[in-house]
């Protein structure tokens, strides 16, 4: 009955126009992007087995077993005539409340629901002179290493007109007239502070590789790591199959990569990127790795009892060289080296673009000689034609006309028409009709000359 009592003066103040005052979390928890906060070089022999290390103990989540006390909030009184602050009461995300003096029980109170609603206000059911100071209102997460607080001070006046809240520059001045209830507001409903989540699918942890010469944000991914255990694998198959993480990477905080043999290709940049979005927990490590051609093992020298002597004359006792070979040359014995030819890239662009322009001219060349021939050819066949045109058509037109001219009057000679006609006009249409035409008088001369023109 007690609790329901609290539960109802609780939200009865609530209900009150008493001005709410909510601030954000940190800058971290809202930054999508990784911050570095390591960067080192490390060289590393070819055929060496390489250890990039990224270690993080805020990224072990088996640490967020005890869900309901890793969330607390508390109020601190200092301020008249106080040497230090003093601890009013604390309550945990289990709803569990402490009050530590016996005086303060059942008078101050905090929401049972603080942290589902992120109401973290203090109320004080009737204020004595006593209660003036500056209060604090502290918010603790153990499990991601989160402190966030929010002072208010508390004034007491017996004028009941004086009463009420105002902002002095830096924090809330809350002034209360004596024996009325007080409600100092602490409000932050940051889903770190009011949520559950679920660990394993707020972790992840990913590999990046950048080659020489390549910017960060084109980099290749190499392997994703989830608190669930799944895990894929990425960038090129050569490397794909030498890097390795631990299986047990997030129960101990040890998300380093391994790369084993190492070789003269694996150069370029690592970036180890860990993600709590949880707790808003974004860091990168970035490490510049070098590969350096093993070191030579020196030549085992001849022990003194093996009949050879350390200068090149042979000893007293030898044998002829033929059955007893010289040693080695040791520097004829040489690590193993790499050959890079490089092609400047500018020099192979220049040859291809001057092979596109001289053969587009090489093709240009050939079409104009063609044109040019076919023209000339034509021109030539075309004169030949026109002289044996002009010289076959006088000579026919002559014959024809002569043969025509010829024939013609040959026949209209050889015809007599015997025919009676009803007036003249008809007659002499007739005779029209029938009669030959008249003789062409053609000049050869002038046709020629006029074949000739055209």
């Amino acid at each position: 009955m007690e609790l329901l009592s609290r539960v109802l003066l609780w939200k009865l103040m609530l209900l009150q126009g008493t001005a709410v005052l909510a601030y954000s979390g940190p800058p971290g928890l809202t930054t999508a992007g990784s911050s570095v906060v390591s960067e080192a070089a490390v060289n590393w022999a070819a055929g060496a087995g390489a250890v990039l290390r990224c270690q993080s103990p805020r990224m072990v989540w088996t640490q967020d077993r005890l869900h309901d006390r890793q969330r607390v909030v508390h109020w601190d009184l200092s301020g008249s005539g106080r040497s230090s602050a003093r601890r009013l009461v604390d309550m945990y995300s289990a709803g569990e409340q402490r009050v530590y003096e016996p005086r303060d029980r059942g008078r101050l109170l905090l929401s049972p629901s603080a942290f589902h609603d992120g109401n973290f206000s203090l109320l004080i059911r009737a204020v004595e002179e006593t209660d003036e100071g500056l209060y604090t209102c502290n918010l603790h997460h153990h499990y991601c290493h989160l402190y966030e607080s929010l002072a208010i001070r508390l004034e007491v006046t017996e004028d009941p007109l004086v009463a009420g809240a105002r902002w002095d520059g830096e924090k809330e001045v809350l002034a209360v007239e004596r024996g009325a209830p007080a409600l100092l507001t602490c409000v932050n409903r940051a889903h770190v502070w009011t949520d559950r989540h679920l660990e394993e699918a707020q972790q992840v942890v990913h590999w990046d590789r950048q080659p020489p010469g390549v910017p960060h944000d084109r980099a290749d991914r190499l392997l994703d790591l989830y608190a669930s255990g799944e895990r894929r694998a990425y960038g090129p198959p050569f490397l794909r199959d030498r890097i390795t993480v631990g299986t047990d990477a997030f129960a101990r905080g040890d998300f380093s990569l391994r790369i084993d043999p190492l070789e003269p290709a694996d150069e370029g940049t690592y970036s180890c990127h860990l993600h709590h979005h949880y707790c808003g927990l974004h860091e990168r490590r970035v490490f510049h790795l070098k590969v350096t051609e093993p070191a030579v093992e020196p030549q085992p020298r001849d022990s003194p009892g093996n009949g050879s002597s350390h200068s090149g004359a042979p000893g007293p006792g030898a044998l002829p060289d033929l059955f007893c070979p010289a040693p080695a040359d040791p520097t004829l014995s040489r690590g193993r080296s790499v050959i890079n030819v490089i092609v400047p890239e500018s020099r192979a662009h220049f040859f291809q673009q001057l092979g596109y322009v001289l053969a587009t001219l090489l093709l240009f060349i050939l079409l104009l000689i063609t044109v040019v021939l076919a023209t000339r050819k034509r021109r030539h066949g075309g004169y030949q034609y026109s002289e044996k045109s002009r010289k076959s058509k006088g000579k026919d037109v002559n014959m024809a006309e002569l043969t025509v001219v010829s024939g013609d009057q040959a026949l209209y000679k050889g015809e007599d028409f015997q025919l009676d006609y009803k007036n003249n006009i008809l007659k002499e249409r007739a005779e029209l009709t029938h009669s030959p035409p008249p003789a062409k008088n053609i000049d050869l001369d002038k046709e020629f000359r006029k074949e000739y023109c055209k």
